[in-house]
């Protein structure tokens, strides 16, 4: 019932209150605008669904859909203070700020909250935006200590405090916790995104609101049987990472006499196993639902099953000479150590995360003695992970979502060739001249083409560029002149240009509508150039000219196909147009096909669209 609450909460209210929401906000922060993402349904929405979701006991976590709650709460507070939010650049560094908060609330990591948003999310975070977060991520996590919300003084369940020391000997099953989170990072991957093409393909699938449902009644069916699964993922995860010698309620019996045994690994791997499965199907489901915390839980499961074999080990064989640096009388394992260790590494070969990984950790347990080995398998698990797919799973779902993100951060094999080559050729573009138009042959012209904006040249033989006009620049004015107070007739004579007999009483001048000024560069500038355009600027267009002549236009997405190697997809994206001829032009069908899935199963909603609405090219 909670599943199907937040399932049918998520369809009816706001659709994109499913899922993460992380990939979203870092395509948000690279340069995009997607329409209702942060708004105020989208907060409630997921809001509640997260609440129903999480209690539902289906594996997924609420950390990071909390990062988008922030960013909801962010956007909408910024609507109080027009110098911030009719300025993108300083929107986004709030965001940034935001996301920063929504993670020290959801691990009680001030500091690795504002590294999450540096290493995971930010497209541009510099010196000044850091210091933001960090005043951010501090407040918060200082209103959740002053509400105490679970009455323990702790900021998370899973808080835990370590007083032993880790030996020399122990690095070895530590790298092995580093290779299997790797593994596990890719593998996950793997199968997350198999699932997530299988479910997009496959026609006799029912709805969204059946297939949680689904899923809700198989976990239930799977977790029952084996105690571990049986609890809260935040709750295992807790009795995973104590220190047996601290432990009060033992809720899952794995510290009491007898049960380092054979029978408790086989149970904890067993459920690790099946956490992965159940894992792999719930994220991508309509449903607000994070990766962080089940990735943390199968991690757990596993290092402590390595951690209770080497208890074992050493219990059965104290005078191995691996185990000559214990002290008598004292335990030399804890298993509780390998739990955590388990959980860093499997979360970092899914996130792909290093930095911010070790520091959740360490806020979280407090124990700095733990910090060099958690670096070790964090950054194993990397290697090992990036052996499988450069992509986390984040950019996994950005790419297959076909968000425009170009990532600038990693090295991007791009071809060496001409931009030209990719770009919309002018014989190709619907470009708007000087001259010759009426209100109402400018509206025709909106209404045949669905493209985000046009450039507009000096006439057809010359085409000496003038500037760029957005579609929603030029269909707010065209409707505001023909309403009171100037009313003017659907044959009103419309121009770019100086027309010095022109009078401005019966005329309509749109030279203050368009960008005069848009980023060109020289027809001959090679690709890798353009690119560092628009990774380094967020542009969403540059238009190339030679000699002031317009000769073509490159959008965000033509390079986000040609750098993601989707030259077949953009083919068959129901355009029906030819490779050249107006492949990228923005908000075509294609557009909405590519972003939101149209036809297959999900309802349409009005989503992304390039930053520029207000006729900016620049973040």
């Amino acid at each position: 019932m909670f599943a199907l609450s937040a399932s049918l909460l998520v369809k009816e209210y706001a659709v994109y209150a499913k899922h993460s929401g992380i990939p979203e906000i870092k395509t948000v922060l690279g340069g995009f605008i997607i329409r209702r993402f942060l708004g105020l349904w989208t907060l409630i929405t997921k809001s509640l669904g997260l609440v129903l979701a999480v209690a539902s006991g289906m594996w997924l976590g609420k950390e990071g859909p909390l990062v988008h709650v922030a960013c909801c709460c962010a956007n909408l507070f910024i609507k109080l203070f027009p110098s911030i939010n009719n300025n993108e650049a300083r929107k986004r560094e709030v965001l940034s700020a935001a996301a920063a908060s929504g993670i020290s609330v959801a691990f009680g990591s001030p500091i690795g909250g504002v590294l999450f948003s540096l290493e995971q999310l930010s497209y541009y975070f510099p010196d000044k935006t850091m210091w933001q977060s960090f005043v951010c991520a501090m407040t918060a996590a200082m209103v959740l200590e002053a509400f105490d919300p679970f009455r323990s003084g702790k900021l998370v369940m899973y808080q835990v405090t370590y007083s032993s020391v880790w030996h020399g000997f122990e690095l070895v099953p530590f790298v092995l916790l580093g290779l299997l989170g790797g593994v596990y990072g890719g593998l996950f991957i793997k199968a997350n995104m198999w699932v997530a093409r299988w479910r997009k393909s496959a026609t006799w699938l029912p709805g969204p609101v059946i297939q949680v449902v689904a899923v809700a009644i198989l976990t239930a069916l799977l977790n029952y049987p084996n105690n571990y699964m049986r609890a809260q993922c935040s709750d295992l995860v807790s009795n995973l990472f104590s220190e047996c010698s601290k432990l009060t309620d033992d809720q899952f019996g794995l510290c009491k006499t007898g049960a380092a045994s054979a029978g408790t690994i086989i149970l904890l791997i067993f459920a690790a196993v099946l956490g992965f499965f159940l894992a792999a199907i719930t994220f991508g489901l309509q449903i607000p639902a994070g990766i962080i915390l089940p990735s943390m839980a199968i991690g757990a499961l596993v290092g402590r099953a390595i951690g209770i074999i080497m208890e074992i080990w050493q219990h059965n064989h104290p005078n191995f000479i691996a185990f000559r640096s214990c002290e008598p009388d004292v335990p030399c394992i804890t298993p509780g150590t390998y739990a955590i260790i388990g959980a860093a590494a499997a979360l970092g070969g899914v996130t792909r995360m290093t930095v911010s990984i070790v520091v959740i950790m360490f806020e979280l347990t407090g124990a700095l003695t733990y910090v060099l080995p958690i670096m070790v398998a964090v950054m194993i698990s990397k290697w090992v992970g990036d052996a499988f797919s450069r992509r986390g799973i984040y950019e996994s779902w950005i790419h297959f979502n076909e968000y425009p993100y170009l990532d600038n951060s990693e090295e991007i094999p791009i071809p060496d060739i001409p931009a030209s080559q990719i770009m919309t050729r002018i014989e190709d573009l619907v470009v708007l001249t000087a001259t010759g138009h009426t209100i109402a042959s400018l509206t025709a012209v909106m209404e045949q083409h669905p493209y985000r904006g046009f450039p507009v040249v000096s006439d057809p033989r010359d085409a000496i560029l003038l500037g760029y006009i957005s579609r929603a620049e030029l269909a707010y004015i065209l409707h505001a002149s023909t309403q009171p107070p100037r009313l003017l007739p659907p044959e009103t004579e419309a121009f770019f240009a100086h027309q010095p007999l022109a009078d401005p009483r019966t005329t309509l001048d749109l030279r203050q509508w368009m960008d005069q000024t848009p980023l060109t560069l020289p027809r001959g500038s090679r690709l890798h150039l353009a690119v560092s355009y628009f990774q380094k600027l967020g542009l969403r267009y540059v238009m190339f000219v030679d000699r002031g002549v317009l000769q073509g236009l490159l959008t965000k997405k033509d390079v986000w196909y040609v750098l993601n190697g989707a030259e077949e997809t953009r083919r068959t994206a129901g355009r029906g147009e030819p490779m050249g001829g107006g492949v990228a032009r923005e908000g075509g069908d294609g557009e909405r096909e590519g972003l939101l899935g149209v036809g297959r199963g999900e309802e349409e909603v009005e989503v992304v669209s390039p930053i520029g609405d207000g006729g900016s090219n620049l973040l």
